[in-house]
């Protein structure tokens, strides 16, 4: 029998100068966050309110945000502590975002987590904001965020509100310019659609149905047809920031084609996740694959009995050719009879980018 497969969890990185609006953004994160569990790990030490609370910046606080979420106060050397704290099973958490101070290095987060021995997370991506009524006067005070920049997986360009369209095409260039190939989308008051970042949980239904009622709904039922944040609809659709490609295939995908594919992504293109199957290359496995930014990951899980072995894909970015990655992904597939060493070989490719799964009995246990 297959053991039961590990989650592992998200890890995304919110980073950007003070006053671009990260906890704005957090907080539109945690109001419209659809019952995911989120953890907050502050990396900062002055004061931060998050859903109307206040969050004394001390080192090693931790404050219920209410229905599973947490938010904790850390220096970035405790990081790694607090981390094993949050994966933990009776933490039951599905997401978590490292804010990051406004002055920090967002680079050595990112290194940090790459380099964790935590079998329990995934890096979920580093997401720099930017405010564009202050973009030109910040980026003369700290010339570091155009390296911030260069490093980002995905940049939201802030408070468009506050600009004339033409200075907002202006800036939104210069920026995709400076964090090319990083997908750039634009946004007010850090209203961005949450699934862009992670993916809805979901629960079993009776649990949904017996749940106490959240902050969130409160924030829901008080706002009511204004919108959850109070801003009504004048920044327009969340989703009409990016765009979700899919893409299923009967037939298995060449290793090469498939590499040479991911390896030449278009910019623009933030995230892919889904499943793989390689027919020949490896009949036992399917390949859970886990795109961010520049980042990638394939995951190898055993075919459960008589699952259909099918290629599952979801590709979401902004500005991206829908259809032009779709007829790529297309040409990815397998020639009919393929002999198996030649498609053994073909898998090295994809070998560098495996991690192997977290065994469930490495887990800890409940407290």
């Amino acid at each position: 029998m297959t053991p039961p497969r590990t989650q592992q969890i998200p890890v995304v990185v919110l980073a950007g100068f003070l006053g671009s609006g990260k906890t704005t953004l957090l907080n539109h994160l945690l109001h419209n966050r659809a019952g995911t569990r989120i953890g907050v790990i502050v990396n900062d030490f002055g004061a931060i309110e998050i859903d109307a609370m206040t969050v004394a910046g001390q080192v090693g606080s931790t404050v219920s945000l209410g229905n599973g979420c947490l938010c904790c106060a850390v220096d970035a050397s405790e990081l790694d502590t607090f981390l094993e704290t949050l994966t933990r099973p009776s933490a039951r958490l599905d997401v978590i975002v490292i804010e990051a101070s406004g002055l920090a290095e967002p680079q050595e987060l990112v290194r940090m987590l790459l380099a964790s021995e935590n079998p329990h997370i995934r890096y979920g991506g580093l997401v720099e904001v930017v405010d564009a009524a202050e973009f030109d006067g910040v980026r003369e005070r700290h010339p570091e965020l155009d390296r911030h920049l260069a490093v980002a997986d995905l940049v939201v360009l802030n408070k468009t509100d506050r600009v004339g369209e033409a200075e907002r095409e202006r800036l939104r260039a210069v920026v995709a310019e400076l964090s090319r190939p990083a997908a750039v989308i634009s946004a007010a008051y850090g209203r961005i659609d949450p699934e862009l970042l992670f993916d809805p949980a979901l629960r079993p239904d009776g649990e949904e149905k017996i749940r106490q009622l959240t902050f969130e709904d409160l924030l829901r039922e008080e706002a009511g047809e204004e919108g959850c944040d109070g801003h009504g609809d004048h920044d327009g659709h969340l989703h009409a920031a990016y765009e979700s490609v899919d893409f299923t295939s009967d037939v298995p995908l060449d290793p090469r084609r498939f590499i040479a594919f991911l390896d030449s992504r278009p910019e623009g293109l933030y995230r892919i996740k889904g499943f793989a199957d390689f027919g020949a290359g490896d009949r036992d496995n399917r390949y859970a694959l886990h795109a961010v930014g520049r980042f990638l990951r394939f995951v190898p899980q055993p075919w459960a009995r008589d699952e259909p072995r099918l290629t599952q894909l979801v590709l979401i970015g902004s500005g991206i050719d829908a259809e032009a990655l779709r007829e790529g992904l297309a040409a990815c597939r397998a020639e009919p009879g393929p002999d198996a060493p030649d498609a053994e070989r073909a898998m090295w490719g994809v070998l560098r980018y495996v991690q192997q799964e977290p065994d469930p009995e490495d887990v800890p246990a409940e407290v």
